[in-house]
């Protein structure tokens, strides 16, 4: 029989990790409602949109923009074939930017194609185990905390390449922008600042045509035509192959993985939370439907393996990409497979003129980005809400900013985790009530409690302080536990020793509406056992109380007739 029910529960426990799987993989089904024109137009917009993106996120990481291009390419074709959303974009985003320069400064440029393939691998398992949906577990403060946190490092990383000064290697965005300002040659800034100021007041200013214009490309053409013809000797992008590589495997060196392993994790990490909320948002459009959490954890995991594999960097889905794409009437996958297409000619077909574009246009796009991705109105919802939000908000900034992103994260989660145990604890505590029915003879020896809230660690010791205090002439504690949210090993632990502390003064106590998913606990830390009867567990406090009376009578008479 044993056999029979494990080979049972082998089959069943097969046929799900096969469903599983099964819906990880493409299918036709993911084109069934594409408008190929509509599709062509969103790709074609969104193409032109992320081409001065790509090109200024290589050049900020520090790969070179020959990276960012191929990442947008080949992570953004494979993502969209294997992802789990239907409308997202990927690529090179500012977020992975400020993780990567560290890392480029630390192990070089040429260590980035290695570190893609194992953060791509890391995140591809993560999908394939299912892991997809933890991402919703991370409170909106840390995120808003983490954008800002964000935006604030890619403006910083701008600030040399807007002074049109070269920093040391490995030194961090807040110094690094410090240092471009004080050793900057003003011959040469004056020039590079006034591209930027031109850049930004051009995508500012277009942008108000329609939420689809290009904005950004125009503004680079404009600005890269008034660089060549004033022949301004500035620091330009440089060459750029005119194909794209062809994909080979890194020099793989133990010492090497060792070494990248912590940022792979990191990196890995920042794509996965990046890739879901991004394609969150895109699901919460109108008409955009829902979003497979596992499957686009898969897709962005071989998005950045690819990626590695032909040269390129790690990717994510890309918000503001995606919504671009959005806005465009994108239908199906075939927009962002056409946003792919549309790059990967612009690098057979115009490289040379992309190489003439000036990296203060690029720095000025970025600049532009950056102010974007932070919603004042947000930031106001947020620190106006409560204390604790204010505190994790600011903190996951702060942290971002001077330490790094996947600290701040892990940060934020903890203080948001102590934050709403320091609330249930405050809500948790024991109010005494009155018995039911009409007052009887010798009622005032019972004391009847109702545990409200939770009784976890946080909140269990003052629950037991509050129950210490029961009057010595009390014969019988009816402790009422239907309201009971929350009891862990630590609060029924804590329950237990009351109940042998009353039993040790001679008091009796009874248990009414302990709940089917607490019993365990109770049984397995001692609170039943604790009773001086397994039958004082009741349902009802009808029946709780009539127990008590019996007792309290059996009491009376064994004190008359001694």
């Amino acid at each position: 029989m044993f056999l029979k029910l494990k080979g049972r529960d082998l089959s069943l426990h097969f046929s799900t990790v096969t469903r599983h799987l099964h819906s990880l993989l493409p299918t036709k089904d993911d084109y069934l409602h594409a408008n190929l024109k509509h599709d062509l137009i969103a790709g074609l917009t969104v193409g032109i949109v992320a081409l001065p993106l790509a090109l200024a996120f290589g050049v900020s990481s520090g790969v070179g923009a020959a990276a960012g291009l191929v990442t947008a390419i080949i992570a953004g074709l494979i993502a969209a074939i294997f992802g789990g959303s239907h409308v997202q974009v990927s690529g090179p985003t500012g977020a992975m930017v400020v993780i990567l320069a560290p890392i480029v400064a630390e192990h070089g440029a040429n260590s980035i194609v290695l570190l893609s393939l194992m953060a791509g691998g890391i995140v591809l398992a993560l999908g394939l185990l299912g892991l997809g949906r933890a991402v919703s577990l991370i409170p909106w403060s840390v995120v808003e905390g983490f954008t800002l946190g964000i935006a604030t490092l890619i403006a910083l990383q701008q600030i040399p390449l807007a002074m049109g000064t070269r920093i040391p290697a490995g030194v961090k965005s807040l110094r690094g922008a410090y240092l471009a300002v004080v050793d900057a040659n003003w011959t040469v800034s004056v020039f590079t600042l006034a591209i930027v100021g031109i850049t930004m007041l051009i995508i500012i200013g277009s942008s108000r045509i329609s939420a689809t214009f290009p904005a950004s490309l125009v503004a680079v053409i404009v600005v890269s035509v008034i660089t060549y013809i004033a022949k301004l000797t500035i620091p330009t992008i440089g060459a750029l192959p005119d194909s794209l590589p062809a994909p080979r495997l890194p020099l793989i060196r133990w010492d090497l993985l060792s070494e990248l392993a912590p940022a792979a994790c990191a990196v890995a990490l920042l794509a996965a939370i990046e890739s879901l909320l991004s394609a969150r948002v895109a699901a919460g459009m109108p008409g955009q439907g829902s979003y497979a959490p596992d499957r686009e954890l898969v897709g962005q995991g071989l998005a950045s393996i690819g990626s590695g594999l032909f040269g390129g960097m790690p990717a994510t889905g890309a918000i503001a990409r995606t919504a671009v794409n959005v806005k465009s009437g994108a239908t199906s996958r075939l927009s962002a497979v056409t946003h792919s297409i549309l790059l990967a000619a612009i690098v057979y077909f115009a490289a040379g003129l992309v190489s003439h574009i000036p990296l203060a246009a690029l720095a000025g796009v970025l600049l532009v980005t950056a102010v974007r991705m932070v919603s004042f109105a947000t930031i106001r919802q947020v620190t106006g809400s409560t204390r604790g939000d204010r505190l994790i908000f600011w903190t996951t900034a702060f942290i971002t900013v001077v330490f790094d992103l996947v600290a701040a994260i892990a940060f934020g989660v903890v203080i948001a985790i102590l934050w709403a145990m320091y609330q249930l604890s405050r809500l948790s505590g024991v109010v005494q009530l009155t018995l039911p029915g009409e007052k009887m003879k010798n009622d005032e020896r019972i004391v009847y409690f109702r545990l409200d809230g939770s009784m976890f660690f946080g909140a269990a010791e003052r629950i037991v302080t509050e129950l210490a205090t029961v009057p010595q002439s009390v014969e019988v504690v009816i402790l009422s536990m239907s309201h009971v949210g929350i009891l862990d090993a630590s609060g029924a632990k804590h329950l237990a020793e009351v109940v042998i502390e009353l039993n040790r003064r001679g008091i009796t106590t009874m248990i009414k509406g302990l709940r089917p998913e607490h019993v365990r606990a109770a049984q397995n830390v001692g609170v039943i056992t604790s009773l001086t009867s397994p039958e004082y567990l009741f349902d009802s406090i009808d029946d709780a109380t009539e127990a008590a009376r019996e007792l309290i009578a059996q009491h009376v008479a064994a004190e008359q007739g001694s």
